[in-house]
């Protein structure tokens, strides 16, 4: 008996009466407060644990509710080096998207509205003439990613018929996405030429048959084919299609619209250079290169627009308010090429000098060699970033950097936990593990000084036991 009520815990009346309960019951509700207390309740029986107060128990609710309505998505650090990583989130917005996402979010818009005629409008109007503008194409279509694009020009031109396609070009890129199982979705047979490494023009010719849907030339994305190699250029391509009167199809995946070159970046093709190439059609992403909202665009020929407007795909895939705000407002900053690198946060992050990172880095040294304890040597270091997204794959750019290595005969499980220790910050911090070292790659750090704000908790979790 004395056992039993040495073990004794408040009932979940009693905790919901105290001031402390009632403070959570204003912020989140008196259900999900109950709730809370319930599950704390549960895993004190199963622990045994003894003695336990109403503060305590309404504390430990308090954790789990405020761990509960953390948003999922959260803000991060992208200290790994790609600038444009996939799994966290691609393109960073310019202000002017931004703003023009939250004017969306919070009123009706004429999304398919003619103000003018007061009818039905089009929603891809709102950007269609400023691809048109900005590439030199006859006509555009928006859908909501570039996927998507690919899927629904395949689907209108060759469902039922064969898609002739260069061997090297049946790519595969992030997330187990295949070339060929797209093709296959899109109802279109999918007819290999060449071989990996070499592709010869008559390949394409001999390809060519009453069965023929369209031509495609795909962007090898995350890789590049070296050696002993042969491909055929675009215009040749689009030559022969013009012969057979077959569309050709120039996927360019990331796409830009803007030649890198002049900013000491390798020439990435652009879409304006793939119209000019011959293509009939040229896919490309907003997310990425372009520095916009995800987005799938098809810029070319008018009527083959209209065709691929008319497939009862289209709506399937096509783009809300919110992202074609985005999109158009992010197109816009393309009509000052002079200030874009300023005003475009890719560009400028692909921009940055390396004595800029390199500085940032000599800056926060002792800082962080002050908070993660002495187990680890901290070090400036030169790095390299890349693009990222399947972009210019061999392309670098000079960086500079952290390294965080281990001392003595600490192991690599140290690395992994001081690694864990920084996604655990307020604002996760995201480095990449290389050569036995945590590196930190600044290219992509703009606020230094709230990075550095955080740090002193690297400390308290040391003392805490936390990893």
């Amino acid at each position: 008996m004395n056992r039993t009520e040495h073990f004794r815990l408040p009932s979940v009346d009693e905790i919901l009466r105290s001031p402390e309960s009632e403070a959570l019951a204003a912020q989140y509700g008196r259900f999900p407060v109950t709730r809370a207390v319930r599950g704390v309740l549960d895993v004190l029986r199963e622990r045994r644990q003894p003695n336990v107060d109403v503060a305590l128990i309404a504390s430990l609710a308090a954790e789990h509710l405020d761990s509960e309505d953390r948003p999922s998505q959260r803000p991060v650090i992208n200290l790994t080096g790609t600038v444009l990583h996939t799994n966290l989130g691609r393109a960073l917005l310019p202000k002017e998207a931004v703003d023009a996402v939250v004017s969306a979010m919070q009123s009706p818009t004429n999304l398919e509205y003619d103000i003018g005629s007061g009818k039905r409008g089009e929603r891809d109007s709102h950007v269609r003439g400023l691809i048109r503008e900005l590439t030199g194409a006859e006509d555009a279509l928006i859908v909501n990613n570039n996927a998507a694009a690919v899927l629904l020009v395949l689907n209108t031109f060759a469902k039922g018929k064969e898609a002739v396609v260069s061997r090297g070009e049946l790519i595969e890129i992030g997330g187990a996405f295949r070339m060929p199982d797209i093709m296959m979705r899109a109802g279109a047979k999918l007819r290999e030429v060449g071989t990996t490494n070499r592709t010869h023009l008559k390949d394409y010719s001999e390809a060519i048959s009453d069965r023929t849907g369209l031509l495609m030339k795909v962007h090898t994305s995350n890789y590049l084919v070296q050696g002993f190699t042969a491909e055929v250029e675009a215009p040749e391509i689009a030559h022969l299609a013009r012969e057979h009167d077959i569309p050709f199809v120039d996927d360019l995946g990331s796409g830009t619209l803007i030649d890198l070159a002049r900013y000491g970046l390798r020439h990435e093709k652009t879409v304006q250079d793939a119209l000019q190439g011959g293509a009939d059609l040229v896919t490309f992403s907003g997310d990425k290169m372009l520095g916009g909202p995800q987005a799938g665009i098809v810029a070319g020929r008018k009527d083959l627009i209209a065709r691929l407007a008319k497939n009862p795909l289209k709506r399937a895939l096509r783009m809300d308010k919110l992202r074609l705000a985005a999109l158009e407002a992010t197109l816009k900053l393309y009509r000052d090429p002079d200030r874009l690198h300023e005003r475009l946060p890719t560009l400028r992050l692909f921009t940055r000098p390396a004595a800029e990172m390199r500085a940032q880095a000599e800056r926060l040294v002792p800082c962080i060699a002050e908070q993660i304890g002495m187990d680890f040597d901290v070090a400036a270091i030169d790095c390299a970033s890349q693009i990222g997204s399947g972009a210019l794959p061999l392309e670098t750019m000079a960086s500079g950097g952290i390294a965080m290595r281990p001392r003595g005969k600490a192991s690599g499980r140290a690395v992994e936990d001081l690694a864990a220790r920084f996604r655990a910050l307020p604002v996760p911090v995201i480095g990449r593990v290389s050569d036995g070292a945590l590196i930190f790659d600044l290219r992509c750090l703009a606020d230094e000084a709230a990075f550095a704000t955080m740090l002193p908790a690297l400390a308290s979790r040391t003392r805490n036991g936390a990893s």
